[in-house]
């Protein structure tokens, strides 16, 4: 949620014509993030979980692109960006070991009902 309020400080200077473009873009996909992750982890399987982590990481990179996009339209500066995307990256390593953690479980989980039948 941290990259939340970091996105909504960067992209409080965008000019009035991006409101309803980059900006609210931009903002949209940082929300996201944090959304899918809290609501997979609300779900009863690992499946389902694993579904909002691939969404959530589908946000991400939305949202390293559309701040690159700014960064190329000169609404940002590069030190302004860095501490972000970084943010994002780490972030996206954990949701990647998240996936890869509860893909093994739920296939973990399938091999055992096929052996109990």
């Amino acid at each position: 949620m941290e990259i939340v309020t970091e996105i909504y400080q960067l992209t409080s200077d965008l000019p009035v014509n991006e409101n309803f473009g980059l900006k609210s873009q931009t903002r949209r996909a940082a929300v996201s993030v944090p959304s899918n992750i809290a609501e997979g982890n609300s779900r009863n399987s690992d499946k389902e979980n694993n579904r909002f982590i691939e969404i959530a990481i589908g946000s991400s990179n939305e949202l390293i692109t559309l701040i690159l996009i700014g960064k190329n339209l000169d609404f940002y500066k590069q030190k302004q960006i860095d501490p972000v995307i970084n943010r994002l990256e780490k972030l996206q390593r954990r949701l990647y070991t998240s996936k890869k953690r509860l893909t093994a479980n739920s296939h973990q989980l399938t091999a055992n009902r096929r052996m109990r039948k």
